[in-house]
């Protein structure tokens, strides 16, 4: 008996696209009960930064497991929480020159985003939040509220109120234009539309199909935001945590964000945890217990996440990722030079890439062959038109490049079979 098909809900998706039973992982591999290897180029959809089964990692919850330290606490203090706290504002924080306070709140992204708005609303007043086109910022119904899509709304089964959504930068009417357009109608007393609470942004939107911001335009949205009185959030919970070759997907950008969402790799190894950045005068409207959650940062993660953190006390790994990055769009743009009547386009930053091939029935044949030739990777965008390869941060250079392999040869066989 198929005990998953006969007894898990309907619901389940990830399991209908590779449908192997996966029993080890190790770094940018995983194993399936039949033995099979497969090199993983989705990573959890951005959780597994630091690879499957971190040795590093795995030791230190080990050790912390054996010496009986408690497990939950609410949002208590705890040594391991104090380390990581520590760890984030001495590695990451001070060397910035950022300044924040650090929230923990439910383990998820969705959470995160959740905690973001309230926050925004709170502290402006207002009601309404803009995002935009193609978002994808979680699926609780205020997160949902501000992702795009369609199919992923129409499961709310109540309307989505509060929200307005505006073109991305690379959406058609997008643009720094765009921005002057919408400026002109929050300044417009007779326009009828109300100033926003905030704007909530992805530099480099995941999901959506691996569209990036420009510099310019992320300037001119914080610059908007700030004359018109509303908080600028960016959500780098899969594009945050090192996976654009820095810490934060916006580092080179010169933006300074009200509120900062991270979770997926923030726990180093797939441990759940969610935490906003919020500056400190934002910060100091909330009161005690307003925003609360059983697992607000449970403490095998913060030893996990403490962990991950020491791979930023140097440049090493960015510099990787930022060299890993390249070979991998590289292949990607060579992918797209052979076939160049197709229409093919590359995008991305640091190990995030993307192939966007135009069609989703495409794209689910060539996961479908990576899959069936020991490769995963998964197709995003409208439709699934856009091939996303998010590996490991830390997957050797062997590894990448026999993945990136497996990848050309099933883009081959599936354009030249439909063709």
């Amino acid at each position: 008996m198929n005990w998953f098909e006969s007894y898990e809900s309907e619901i389940r998706a990830y399991a209908r696209v590779y449908p192997a039973v996966f029993v080890k992982g190790d770094n940018a591999r995983q194993t399936d009960e039949e033995g099979k290897e497969y090199i993983d180029f989705y990573a959890g959809a951005g959780v597994l930064n630091f690879g499957h089964n971190n040795p590093k990692i795995i030791d230190a919850i080990i050790t912390y497991l054996q010496s009986g330290g408690v497990i939950h606490t609410l949002d208590m203090m705890t040594p391991p929480k104090r380390e990581f706290i520590k760890a984030f504002v001495q590695t990451i924080l001070e060397p910035k020159g950022m300044n924040y306070k650090l929230q923990f709140m439910g383990p998820t992204g969705t959470n995160a985003v959740e905690a973001a708005l309230k926050l925004a609303r709170r502290v402006t007043g207002r009601t309404n939040v803009v995002a935009f086109n193609q978002g994808f910022h979680g699926m609780t119904l205020g997160a949902l509220a501000c992702t795009a899509n369609e199919y992923f709304r129409n499961a709310a089964g109540t309307p989505l109120n509060s929200v307005m959504h505006w073109p991305f930068e690379t959406n058609q009417g997008g643009g720094v234009e765009s921005l002057k357009t919408l400026r002109a109608m929050y300044e417009n007393s007779s326009s009828g539309v109300e100033k926003p609470a905030a704007f909530i942004v992805e530099v480099l939107q995941a999901e959506g199909g691996v569209n990036l911001a420009s510099k310019a335009w992320l300037q001119a949205l914080q610059q908007l935001a700030k004359d018109i009185g509303a908080l600028l959030i960016v959500d780098d919970i899969q594009s945050g945590c090192g996976r654009t070759g820095s810490y934060f997907s916006f580092e080179d950008c010169d933006i300074d964000p009200d509120i900062i969402t991270l979770a997926k790799g923030l726990g180093g190894i797939g441990t759940p945890i969610a935490m906003n950045l919020v500056k400190p005068e934002h910060d100091n409207h909330w009161q005690p217990g307003e925003h609360t959650g059983t697992f607000r940062g449970q403490n095998i993660s913060f030893v996990a996440g403490r962990e991950a953190l020491r791979y930023f006390e140097d440049d090493e790994l960015m510099a990787e990722t930022r060299r890993k990055g390249q070979i991998m769009a590289d292949s990607l743009e060579a992918i797209a030079r052979q076939y160049a009547d197709k229409g093919f386009s590359v995008r991305g930053k640091g190990m995030m890439q993307g192939l966007d091939i135009g069609s989703g029935d495409l794209g689910k044949a060539i996961a479908n062959d990576c899959f069936e030739n020991g490769m995963l990777f998964g197709p995003c965008g409208v439709g699934g038109s856009v091939l996303k390869l998010i590996p490991p941060l830390t997957i050797p250079d062997d590894d990448l490049n026999q993945g990136l392999a497996i990848f050309a040869d099933a883009v081959t066989r599936q354009v030249e079979g439909q063709s």
